[in-house]
């Protein structure tokens, strides 16, 4: 493969190219997601709830993982762009090391603390006892999901999206299959419930990391890992943490978010913080294919950002930009015209669904608008501006949601909270832009 492609080929086609692979890798991730909920619902309304209850913490690990690993991408991408290749190979090998590291300490820490969380959502005891279950499992594995994002976003940083759609796609495929296998007891397996869903998720991850290391052992691979960078250190590690914290508590803020809205909204209702739990399952396939194609753009932008294409920057930018705006278009009218369908995949108490359906229809006004914040976050995180990316985050999940949030709450009741998401998006995607734009024309390097 000619390694210049990323500044030369035309742009909608090279984002379509790298795009692709991983909106169909994130649409199969986000039937996983579905999928798992589905089946877990089926366990109990109960057991329903524990999974929404967990869900923060575990989205708090996903984001350690994919935060962290936006960090690897970004500077093996501007490295590569730079004609820096030592410095790509650097921060390949210490951003390995120290995923793994951030895995073990997560998972210990995660099932230590899962009791005691719960309990300050819920006194009923059995949707403790299935938030426990399901948590002991799930985070063992932490360490797996580290290293196979690490991996993943290497493979990407180079252009190789073909392989993340092969091994995430191999994860997810597992993992429905196990789902019901487990859970349920079918064929020669014990039935294991909550549990089981649990292991199911932890095998995919494992057969996603199996998958990665396939390729990195089989194939040729631009930037590998070089035993003389093992120890984590020096500029390349600070590196590392300045473009991944900002992009971990960019991906950490939502289950922020949750945690807060749950309290707030469990003093109204307990179907309020399970349809909430059902929105972010969902978002994750509503969202799926503008994420597929920012996380095609990043390596692309981060690149062309490295080697000093102002213009090309630019029209990558913008034509991300729209191609977002047009699949948030569409996943508009698909909550306005079948939500009540939606939310009923999860739940069969009828209030829940018409609370649910009517949720989704209000938060859908800010889909499309959104797009610019997602697309500007996306963009900054690709050339390494994570901080600025972060003030957009901070926007969008607790400095505009959070008081809104409470406001319309205390006025009109637990119902109108979901008027705060619309209401955020719109003044998120204000700043996004005038945050974007200032970033580029203060940092933007002269051509090589």
């Amino acid at each position: 493969m000619n390694e210049t492609f990323m500044k030369e080929k035309p742009i909608f086609p090279l984002l379509l190219g790298m795009g692709m692979p991983m909106v169909l890798s994130m649409l199969v991730n986000s039937l996983y997601n579905i999928v798992d909920s589905y089946f877990v619902a089926r366990i109990s309304e109960n057991a329903m709830e524990a999974l929404s209850l967990v869900f923060p913490i575990q989205n708090f690990i996903n984001a350690m993982a994919i935060g962290f690993g936006v960090g690897i991408n970004a500077l093996i991408a501007t490295a590569r762009g730079a004609g820096k290749e030592n410095e790509a190979r650097r921060a390949a090998t210490q951003g390995v090391v120290l995923s793994v590291i951030h895995g073990i300490i997560l998972s210990v820490i995660c099932i230590v603390i899962m009791p005691k969380f719960l309990g300050r959502f819920t006194g009923d005891q059995e949707v403790i006892r299935y938030g426990v279950r399901y948590a002991s499992v799930a985070f063992l594995f932490s360490p797996i999901i580290m290293a196979g994002l690490a991996f993943e976003k290497i493979f990407q940083a180079v252009g190789r999206m073909k392989v993340s759609m092969i091994a995430l796609l191999g994860g997810c495929i597992t993992n429905i299959i196990l789902d019901p296998i487990l859970i349920f007891g079918l064929a020669f397996f014990p039935k294991m419930g909550i549990s089981g869903a649990a292991i199911a998720t932890g095998v995919g991850q494992l057969i996603s990391l199996a998958v990665y290391l396939a390729f990195y052992f089989r194939g040729p691979v631009p930037v590998k890992l070089e035993a003389r960078y093992k120890i984590p250190g020096g500029n390349t590690m600070k590196k590392l943490y300045g473009i991944g914290i900002p992009a971990i508590l960019n991906l950490a803020l939502p289950s922020v978010m949750i945690f807060v809205l749950n309290g707030l909204l469990a003093q109204y209702s307990r179907s309020y913080v399970v349809i909430l739990g059902i929105y972010y399952k969902l978002q994750t396939f509503l969202y799926f294919p503008a994420s597929g194609i920012i996380q095609g753009m990043r390596p692309v932008i981060g690149y062309n950002f490295g080697a000093g294409e102002r213009e090309r920057v630019g029209k990558i930018y913008k034509i991300t930009l729209a191609m977002a705006g047009v699949i948030m278009a569409a996943g508009t009218v698909l909550c306005l015209t079948i939500s009540n369908t939606l939310i009923g995949a999860f739940t069969d108490n009828a209030e829940t669904i018409a609370a649910g359906g009517a949720a989704l229809r209000i938060i859908s006004a800010g889909f499309i608008v959104s797009a610019v914040s997602v697309t500007a976050s996306g963009a900054l995180e690709g050339i390494g501006m994570g901080v600025q990316s972060l003030v957009i985050s901070l926007l969008r999940y607790i400095v505009v949601i959070l008081p809104s949030a409470f406001i319309l709450c205390h006025l009109f009741g637990g119902g109108a909270v979901w008027n705060a998401f619309w209401i955020t998006e719109f003044a998120a995607a204000v700043v996004a832009e005038i945050v974007y734009r200032g970033t580029i024309k203060r940092t933007m390097p002269k051509p090589r």
